[in-house]
């Protein structure tokens, strides 16, 4: 059985992932949470009591779920990234299904955590720490759901055999959007359920 590379070939060195559309979209993204988590601090400086007893009142056990979800999913992507360098477009494919079938497994435990969350009167109120809580985790749903549909068209272009060692910025781009999505919620699984 023949092993994947992890390391970057000379022509890799030095050179920006994706392309000039996927950036500014990732730079869009990034000012739009940049701005939620500056009216998280702001909430949290004027409300200090409401997020200490906030935390309490979540499901830990979900915020780690889809924090293992996340994690997991970007590694399989990571693994079809460098199976198509090696013009391995099954193998890259395989990886696309293990990160798609992860990935569905974050708006599956959201489902459960609001469920769980209503049962037991998480529901704002009028609650500072819970309205931030619901904006920010409802906000990187919404984009998981968009990277689920890029998923979907990345796994489409894989099996009509559109990537290859030689062109395979499409795949990359999407890497680029889920990796981003991953480093958002890395920042709001502690924000939300650890602080």
């Amino acid at each position: 059985m023949k092993t994947i590379s992890l390391e970057n070939t000379p022509s890799d060195v030095g050179r920006i992932p994706g392309n000039s559309a996927i950036w500014v979209g990732l730079f869009a993204e990034l000012t739009e949470f940049g701005l939620m988590f500056f009216v998280y601090f702001v909430l949290r400086a004027h409300n200090p009591e409401a997020f200490r007893e906030g935390v309490h009142k979540l499901s830990t056990l979900a915020g780690v779920g889809n924090t293992l979800i996340m994690i997991t999913s970007s590694f399989f992507i990571v693994l079809a990234v460098h199976a198509i360098r090696a013009d391995k477009t099954k193998v890259c494919f395989r990886w696309l299904t293990a990160a798609l079938v992860t990935g569905l497994g974050y708006p599956v435990v959201k489902f459960f955590e609001v469920s769980w969350n209503f049962e037991n009167g998480v529901t704002g109120n009028g609650d500072p720490f819970i309205l931030a809580y619901y904006y920010l985790t409802i906000n990187h749903l919404v984009h998981i759901s968009w990277g689920l549909l890029g998923l979907l068209l990345v796994m489409f272009n894989t099996r009509m055999n559109a990537y290859s060692s030689k062109s395979y910025g499409g795949l990359e781009a999407f890497a680029c959007y889920w990796h981003v999505t991953d480093l958002i919620w890395l920042i709001i699984f502690p924000l939300i359920y650890v602080f």
